[in-house]
């Protein structure tokens, strides 16, 4: 290891000359075949970014924010051993001692981050550093510090994986590749043999462990770059080919499933996180290669093309990425490190997707292009809450990608996707009508309660316990993005029912290691509307519950029964806990009576039949119900669910209904209505309409609904039996939506993933079966119907459509 240098000999370092710096070394560019001088050249476009005016904004005001970021890391910057910034030691800890050995070494990689953003500020134009030669000769040094102290073949790792085989190496690349004429050529040969230590071709030699997912696609990015900086045809050929893996469909662990899911780290559901990173660097990959001896053909890569509207835009909404895909970065507000800055939220996790989508779309056919640039178009101008043209933390390249979607006049911006999609791999939901989207997260044997990890979200411990979350059109969109995670009640959380047993940080495990052992989770759908179950088992709690959703036009009806407990706490079922920012002034509305609008309030409501949040929507409880209700102004602090957070304390006011089960209860039930978006007075005659809604089943053994004026059936069996027209010999999931022309559309499914046979009848009259799927053994017409399953288990919970006819 040499000698680090001091502070005052690092400054006279980088005021010297190139030839001090030993810079007139010839570098290996001379020797590199034209092809990879081009492929330099597209990958600098890639992450600079290409046709935008740096004088007009936005990208002006980003460029100047970019050259003041680069001074203050410049003034900041000072080698010494075991750091080149003083904020961030990367030092190794003691032998045997835990203590935030990740932190080190994500500081190491953050180190080199720096630099990547120094180097961009060099090869930017309009930052007042652009071609800035001592800003070059400092980066030069930074590397070779940053080498020559920990980085270097031969050093062993430590810490956290990631750090030394992703992040550290894609910010040591990007540099080489915007700095490449300026580095000495010994100097770079030891930097891609760094490389070639801790992200040797074994590391995709098979698709496993940590080389899944996003996890392979950041791996071969490492291994393309290290293969275009170095002209070795052969790692560029071993990045393209390790990309192969991640394109089939899975049926378990990591990557996307047919249904449309995304799973990574084998238990979670990620589309909105690993999911934006495995979607960009395909997108990135692909473009880099496009044209070149490597470029990506393997046949299999159209499951990514037919994944961007199967499995993203399902959760895309306004612009943001909803958080029930999103796992442990809900925690990710406002970094302790920079408690001045921008706070992550679902908007800005979800403008990196609309860009990926983008930049995909370049290469995915004429036809899907133009679709995807329309839908892109209209999540960018509908998001009101965080503009994407005004994003601060998004980067120039996918800036000018959203950019030049919104200065295309040949592109017209269409209106949100409508309809149900599930999502039986993952346990999610979606569902989408004019006006309002709602999701719904769950947890079974095959997917986590939820992820912990890295000191990050120690508290999501109920976030698969039904959670259900939703948005407005044009309003509440923000109703997760301000401050919610670090404030609201974890045991009160839209849609769950929990004991209020205390829990420990992290209780469960980290990595999505606490699933319940239950497999009665999913539901059927017929595209439209859906019937949705979920056997409830608590976290570390005795807990049990049947919940069902029914997804209908303008309505969610919740369903909960056989709710037991022997925690010795009690157990709540949250209807809802709005987030009414830091002035919290919406009105409150109960049975027509306005409830008192200061804070703190609460009062149990009895023989409630309707309630109404002005400016979000109404809660009809059939028959009546008792509601606890409250207005509480909460605290919290981001570093209070991530160690790396910012410690500043935020408050925000909140409305919450909840029905109090009391404690240990027996067989407990709930029924209520939530209406997005209604008006009080829609609200109060949905109410007073008895007929509207028929609860045919609230029970342990079966639940289920009817709307007669919607002609949709919905019934959940958790066992076999008979709901009022329905029969089903096993457990099952049943949907029917009965049409003005005599036509019906009956959708099944086994959410247990087990039968191997099943018999549902129907008590109506049908004259003929006109569609059905394999499935489908036999079916009996005439005054009722009897359809008779064969083996479903291997459906993967997917609904099962038949289409009949009436007499």
């Amino acid at each position: 290891m040499t000698t680090p240098r001091s502070r005052r000999g690092f400054l006279a370092v980088c005021s010297g000359t190139a030839a001090a710096l030993g810079l007139g070394t010839p570098s290996p560019a001379s020797a590199v075949p034209d092809e990879f001088t081009a492929l330099r050249s597209k990958w600098r476009t890639l992450i600079l970014g290409e046709g935008f005016d740096p004088a007009a904004e936005p990208f002006a005001s980003r460029l100047a924010g970019l050259g003041g970021t680069a001074r203050r890391y410049l003034a900041s910057m000072s080698p010494t051993a075991g750091a080149l910034w003083p904020d961030l030691p990367y030092a190794e800890p003691d032998p045997g001692t835990d203590p935030g050995s990740y932190v080190c070494s994500g500081n190491m990689s953050t180190s080199y981050t720096r630099l990547s953003t120094l180097a961009q500020a060099y090869g930017q134009p309009g930052t007042g550093l652009t071609g800035d030669a001592n800003l070059r000769d400092a980066v030069v040094t930074g590397l070779g510090h940053l080498h020559d102290d920990v980085y270097h073949a031969g050093r062993a790792r430590y810490g956290n994986w990631w750090s030394w085989q992703i992040g550290a190496p894609q910010a040591l690349l990007d540099t080489c590749v915007l700095l490449h004429d300026a580095l000495p050529a010994d100097r770079l040969a030891g930097y891609l043999a760094a490389v070639d230590q801790f992200v040797p071709d074994s590391a995709v030699s098979d698709y496993s462990g940590t080389s899944t997912g996003a996890n392979r696609v950041d791996l071969c990015r490492v291994l393309a770059l290290r293969g275009v900086v170095g002209a070795d045809a052969a790692k560029v050929a071993l990045a393209r080919d390790a990309l192969s893996p991640v394109f089939p469909y899975v049926s378990s662990g990591d990557g996307l499933y047919a249904d449309g899911s995304f799973v990574q780290h084998t238990w979670v559901p990620y589309t909105g996180s690993y999911g934006s990173v495995f979607l960009g660097g395909l997108g990135m990959l692909f473009a880099l290669l496009a044209g070149s001896n490597w470029e990506v053909t393997d046949e299999n890569r159209t499951a990514v093309f037919d994944s961007v509207e199967r499995a993203w835009a399902p959760f895309l909404y306004n612009g943001l990425v909803m958080d029930g895909v999103a796992g442990r970065a809900v925690s990710r507000g406002l970094s302790a490190d920079d408690p001045a800055g921008v706070q992550q939220d679902d908007h800005l996790r979800g403008h990196p997707v609309l860009a990926a989508i983008v930049l995909l779309g370049q290469g995915a056919g004429a036809a899907r292009n133009a679709r995807w640039r329309a839908l892109v178009k209209g999540w960018m101008r509908r998001d009101r809450y965080r503009p994407p043209l005004a994003d601060p933390v998004l980067s120039l390249p996918n800036l000018a990608r959203l950019q030049e979607v919104e200065d295309d006049t040949t592109v017209r911006a269409v209106p949100e996707p409508t309809g149900h999609r599930l999502f039986p791999a993952m346990a999610r939901a979606t569902h989408r009508r004019p006006g309002w989207a709602a999701s719904l997260s769950m947890a079974s044997e095959r997917i986590a309660y939820y992820e912990c990890g890295n000191g990050e979200n120690p508290r999501g411990w109920h976030t698969g316990s039904g959670m259900l979350y939703w948005w407005g059109g044009t309003f509440a969109d923000d109703q997760y993005s301000d401050a919610f995670w670090p404030t609201v009640d974890p045991c009160r959380l839209p849609g769950t029912t929990v004991s209020r047993k205390a829990l420990a940080d992290g209780a469960g495990g980290d990595w999505g290691a606490a699933r319940p052992d239950v497999n009665w989770v999913g539901g059927a759908t017929d595209g439209r509307r859906a019937a949705v179950g979920q056997y409830l088992k608590g976290l570390r709690s005795t807990l049990v519950a049947r919940k069902s959703w029914f997804f209908l036009d303008d309505t969610v009806v919740c369903l909960g029964a056989g709710i037991s407990c022997t925690d010795g706490t009690t157990v709540e079922t949250t209807i809802e806990n709005r987030n009414l920012g830091a002035a919290g002034g919406a009105t409150f509305t109960v049975d027509g009576g306005a409830e008192p609008a200061g804070y703190p309030w609460s009062q149990t409501l009895e023989g409630t039949g309707w309630a109404h949040i002005g400016g979000h929507g109404g809660y009809v409880f059939p028959g009546g119900a008792t509601v606890r209700a409250l207005r509480e102004a909460r605290e919290g602090s981001w570093s209070s669910i991530n160690t790396a957070g910012s410690t500043a304390v935020l408050t925000r006011k909140y409305l919450t209904m909840y029905v109090d089960h009391g404690t240990d209860p027996v067989d407990a039930s709930y029924s209520y209505l939530l209406m997005p978006g209604a008006s009080a007075a829609r609200t109060r005659a949905r109410s007073a309409d008895r007929h509207w809604l028929t609860v045919s089943a609230n029970a342990d053994g079966q639940q289920g609904v009817s709307v007669r004026s919607l002609g949709f059936t919905g019934v959940n069996f958790w066992s076999g039996g008979t709901v009022g027209s329905l029969t089903a010999s096993d457990p099952c999931s049943v949907m029917i939506s009965e049409r003005g022309d005599g036509t019906a559309v009956i959708a099944v499914s086994d959410p247990t993933l087990t039968r191997t046979g099943l018999t549902l009848t129907w008590r109506r009259p049908v004259t003929s079966v006109v569609s059905a799927p394999a499935t489908l053994a036999s079916a009996e017409t005439g005054e009722s119907l009897t359809l008779t399953f064969g083996d479903l288990a291997g459906t993967a919970g997917v609904s099962q459509l038949i289409g009949v006819t009436s007499r």
